[in-house]
């Protein structure tokens, strides 16, 4: 079955304010809102589809309307040609459950862009970011393993567990951030509410 490309939950959709549970069943069939009922690896191969379609590093099950702890990541090549599909520039691809993240050093990072695929159009360069994470988690076969990661990658890993726990990536700057984005804001909650209604009236 090919995968599905997932619409991509926006600022101001509740689920992205919520608390992700943890997978305790990863034989159990997991469903998307909107779509079938599939298993965790289906659901996976979906978001990392999803992703990629989005041009996006990471995507968290709370950015596709699933409340569950699991995010995808990947880590791509930046000398590969530019034009090729960027599926082709990923050196490794991540499925990480119930992922826990721990600080490394005490050194914060400020120095690469941050967006959110949630918040389209908006990249900032001053988000605070641990420099060096370990990331512990539960593979798809249930094994539990662990992975360190600096630069980029520890910073994806930081952004995408902090959707599993209701976070966007502007709380991690002052108020006044967000305040300056104000009407861009409510338009983007205007196009969540807009989907979810669409959604329920799907039955």
């Amino acid at each position: 079955m090919e995968p599905s490309v997932y619409p991509i939950r926006l600022y101001g959709d509740p689920v992205l304010r919520g608390q992700a549970r943890a997978i305790e069943d990863l034989a159990a069939p997991v469903q998307v809102p909107g779509f079938a009922p599939q298993s965790l690896r289906e659901v996976a191969r979906s978001m990392l589809e999803t992703m990629y379609e989005a041009r996006g590093a990471g995507l968290a099950g709370p950015q596709v309307g699933l409340p569950h702890q699991i995010f995808v990541a990947a880590e791509y090549d930046d000398d590969t040609e530019e034009g090729k599909p960027l599926r082709a520039r990923a050196l490794r691809e991540f499925v990480m459950l119930n992922p826990v993240v721990e600080p490394l050093s005490d050194r914060v990072d400020t120095s690469f862009g941050e967006g959110c695929l949630s918040i389209p159009g908006i990249k900032r360069t001053d988000v605070p970011r641990h420099s060096e994470v370990r990331v512990t988690y539960t593979d798809l076969e249930g094994e539990r393993r662990s992975i360190e990661a600096g630069a980029f990658l520890a910073r994806i890993f930081q952004h995408e567990t902090d959707h599993l726990h209701g976070l966007y990536y502007l709380d991690r700057l002052p108020g006044s951030v967000t305040e300056e984005y104000v009407e861009y804001l409510a338009e983007l909650k205007g196009r969540a509410r807009a989907y979810l209604q669409t959604l329920e009236a799907q039955g």
